[in-house]
């Protein structure tokens, strides 16, 4: 069962969901640009045999609050304050594509409160050609804001954010997804090369990779988590 709460961690409120056993071990999932906790429901229930697993809405996103200042640091301090907020420690943690940017941040900056890490296809902090996106027709469940905010980031990105990849103490899986992803996979390999012990498994369909292999995902993720990873395919 999911249980759906909000916490407030300082500057905002945040939502979040729940689910897992109380007593087992914490799991902190990341979601990508624009989306929210409902986007790992295909997931969840396989992560949450053998952890407390908690989705969260980051801030300009879902039903956290939409506050107005966003950055991928203070989105950082957001992850931060909330595991502070419920007392919980070391975490392992999952981030998709923006999500595993704030995911990595918060492992550079604080390695003791991150045990095991997965970024799922996310790019290596290059500076790249930057576009203005288009705004989508109709309401959204997200700030406009908060996206043209994290955009400017993500095409120029510190040059801090690359240097400190190094000194991630967690345990990482990187999650590739192949050819058909927009994101270059190059840059992706290169992520895993700078983290330390950082591994690289492809899963060929995309960007997407929860949702277009659910199965292949929770499988390769679930081994790495429980220390038993060994990897069918390797980048």
């Amino acid at each position: 069962m999911v249980d759906h709460r909000s916490v407030d961690v300082g500057e905002v409120r945040l939502a979040y969901q729940m689910s897992g056993p109380p007593d087992a071990p914490p799991l902190v999932l990341l979601h990508a640009l624009g989306e929210d906790a409902t986007d790992w429901e295909a997931v969840v229930p396989a992560l949450a045999r053998s952890r407390r697993v908690y989705a969260l809405d980051l801030r300009g996103h879902g039903r956290s609050d939409w506050p107005g200042d966003y950055s991928l640091e203070l989105m950082q301090a957001d992850v931060l304050r909330f595991l502070d907020a419920l007392g919980l420690g070391r975490v392992d943690l999952i981030g998709h594509s923006m999500g595993g940017i704030v995911a990595y941040l918060l492992a550079e900056d604080h390695p003791q409160r991150v045990s095991r890490l997965v970024l799922e296809d996310v790019p290596v902090p290059r500076p790249r050609e930057p576009s203005t996106p288009a705004r989508p027709d109709g309401a959204l469940t997200f700030d406009w804001e908060m996206v043209l905010a994290v955009r400017r980031q993500i095409d120029q990105p510190d040059s801090r954010w690359l240097e400190r990849l190094g000194q991630i103490t967690a345990e990482t899986l990187v999650l590739a997804g192949g050819p058909h992803s927009h994101v270059p996979q190059d840059g992706v390999a290169e992520l895993a090369r700078r983290i330390p012990g950082g591994r690289v498994v492809t899963i060929p369909v995309g960007h997407l990779i929860h949702h277009a292999a659910p199965e292949a995902f929770t499988e390769a993720v679930s081994a790495f988590l429980e220390e038993n990873f060994r990897p069918a395919r390797q980048a």
